[in-house]
This record gives structure tokens, C-alpha cells and sequence, in this order.
């Protein structure tokens, strides 16, 4: 009985790193606003990495394989300099939830790569579950309208730079799960890949003109917030993987994007269209038949600790 309880708490602890991961967008859009899309995320993974390194502990280098502390570090940090960016330089909240939805390709990208390179068998769900997520996806871009070829190249034409950030760290997150999956030998160094995109960014932040810090309530409050939800988000997954149902918590994590663009909506006062929410269910859709495309076919795919927002 004690064993049971213990798994259902911890569980319980990972399901609430989704539910922390979920806030994400919002939360990063909110920091940008007050401290600039550099400087504001530079300042929230210093603060998460200080929180990763008090609950995951310090990183130690000499125990990671070498391929994992370099290649893990390479596309780990790629991808976070692209989320955080891609919001960061979004030009409203509206366009932050979108470039959001748009980085939530990665599960189906994460699956199309074990396919193509771990050799992960899978069944013929997978096509559809991938063509369902990206037309969930043009769905979502294409405003009020939904499925809008048009209004969807307008959005585009609008902020490549923060849409193509998206699409590209869903790429990039993609291939670090598929990487890592093989060269990781059950290692952890997210303490050390969140100090080093927060050296990358503060590097950044050296070359960045006309971006000013404003330190009121409001942009602390939200950093604060943004910082925790990364850094114990992490630190419940990895309880919750490691002692909980892992098919729960891989379930679970499928619906992000909804609850994501959810608490985005709320804490960024932006309105979504129906036409919205049927895409990011779609998106959700597309990303659990891709996951279904694999179950119980001698799966090799990446393993559910690598999942994330």
C-alpha cells in the first residue's frame, strides 16, 4: 500500500510540472514585456538555473558521457535561445500564443525522427497523426477564419522572425530528444544547459540595442513566476518519471498546448477564436496518434523524460 501511494504522489508531483510547463508562454511574454525579449529571458534562466541547481543539485560534468555534454548542450540551448526569442519578439499577446502552438509540433516531429533514425517501429497512424497536427497548426495561423491559406501568409509575413524561431526549435527539440535518447546513458544535465543558455543569452544581450530593463511588480512578479514554473517544473518531472506512471505523465503532457494556450489567453487578456481552439486540438490530436503509432512496436523512441514545454 505504502509503494502504491508513493507512486500515485509522485504522479501526482509530475502531473503538476505539466500543469507549471503549461504557463510557460504566457509567463515568458509577460517577462518580455517589462525587461525586452533578450534581457528578460536572460534574467529567467538565471533564476531557474539557481532553482534547478538547489533541487536537481549541481552539475557534474566529469560523470556525463562526452557526446551528451556536447551535443546535449549544443541543441538544448539552440532551442531555448528559439521558444524563448520567438515569443519574446512576438509583436502581441495573440501572436505569442500562436508562435507557442507552432513550437508544439515537436511531438510529431520528435516521433517522424525516432521513426527515421532510432529505428522505433510504427504503424500507419502515424501519418495521419502528423497531418492532422500541421493542419491544426495552419488552422491556428490562419486567424478567425481557421484553415485560411491567406490570412495564413499574412500572419507569417507579419513576424517571420518569431514564427520561423518557432518552427525551427520544434525541429531542434525534435533532434535533441532523438540524440540524447542514445548517447544520454540515463544522465541529467539540465542544471548545466539551463546556466549555459543563460550565458548565451546574457552574451547576446551585450550586442542588443534599445532594449532597456524596467524593474516594477508587475515584470518581477512575472519573472519570478516564469523562472519556478521552469525550474520545478523540471524538478517534479523528474520525480514523476522516475517514481510515477510514466504512461500517465506521457498522456498528460499530450495536452499541453490546450492548457497552455488556455493560461496564455488569461494572463495575456488575448482572446481566441474558435477557429483557434479547433487547431490546438488538433494539434493535441495529431501529436497523441503519432504517440499511439508506436505503442507496443518494440519502441525505442525518445524516452518521456525528455519531454517538455
Amino acid at each position: 500500500m505504502a509503494v502504491t501511494r508513493s507512486k500515485r504522489q509522485a504522479t501526482l508531483i509530475g502531473l503538476a510540472a505539466v500543469l507549471l510547463w503549461s504557463s510557460i508562454i504566457g509567463l515568458i511574454r509577460g517577462v518580455s514585456e517589462s525587461f525586452g525579449a533578450t534581457g528578460g529571458a536572460a534574467l529567467m534562466y538565471t533564476v531557474a538555473a539557481a532553482l534547478l541547481w538547489l533541487t536537481v543539485g549541481p552539475p557534474r560534468t566529469r560523470a556525463l558521457p562526452r557526446a551528451y555534454l556536447i551535443w546535449g548542450s549544443v541543441l538544448f540551448v539552440t532551442y531555448e535561445l528559439c521558444l524563448s526569442l520567438s515569443i519574446g519578439y512576438a509583436n502581441t499577446g495573440r501572436q505569442a500564443i500562436e508562435v507557442g502552438m507552432v513550437n508544439y509540433l515537436w511531438p510529431s516531429f520528435t516521433m517522424l525522427a525516432a521513426i527515421a533514425f532510432n529505428g522505433q517501429r510504427a504503424n500507419w497512424l502515424v501519418v495521419p497523426g502528423f497531418l492532422v497536427a500541421i493542419l491544426g497548426i495552419a488552422s491556428v495561423l490562419g486567424g478567425d477564419q481557421g484553415l485560411d491559406l491567406a490570412g495564413m501568409a499574412g500572419n507569417v509575413r507579419d513576424n517571420p522572425l518569431s514564427y520561423g524561431l518557432a518552427f525551427a526549435g520544434a525541429l531542434i527539440w525534435a533532434a535533441y530528444c532523438t540524440v540524447t535518447s542514445r548517447i544520454a546513458q540515463g544522465k541529467n544535465a539540465v542544471t548545466l544547459f539551463f546556466m549555459l543558455t543563460a550565458l548565451a543569452l546574457w552574451g547576446k544581450y551585450q550586442f542588443t540595442d534599445g532594449e532597456t530593463m524596467v524593474f516594477g511588480l508587475k515584470g518581477i512578479t512575472y519573472l519570478v513566476l516564469a523562472a519556478c514554473a521552469m525550474g520545478f517544473g523540471y524538478a517534479a518531472w523528474n520525480v514523476g518519471i522516475l517514481h510515477g506512471n510514466v504512461t500517465v505523465l506521457a498522456g498528460a503532457s499530450y495536452f499541453i498546448p490546450v492548457i497552455s494556450a488556455a493560461v496564455a489567453a488569461v494572463l495575456l487578456h488575448a482572446p481566441l477564436s474558435l477557429a483557434f481552439w479547433k487547431g490546438a486540438a488538433m494539434v493535441c490530436a495529431g501529436s497523441i496518434l503519432c504517440w499511439l503509432a508506436t505503442r507496443g512496436r518494440g519502441a525505442r523512441a525518445p524516452a518521456a523524460s525528455q519531454t517538455r514545454t
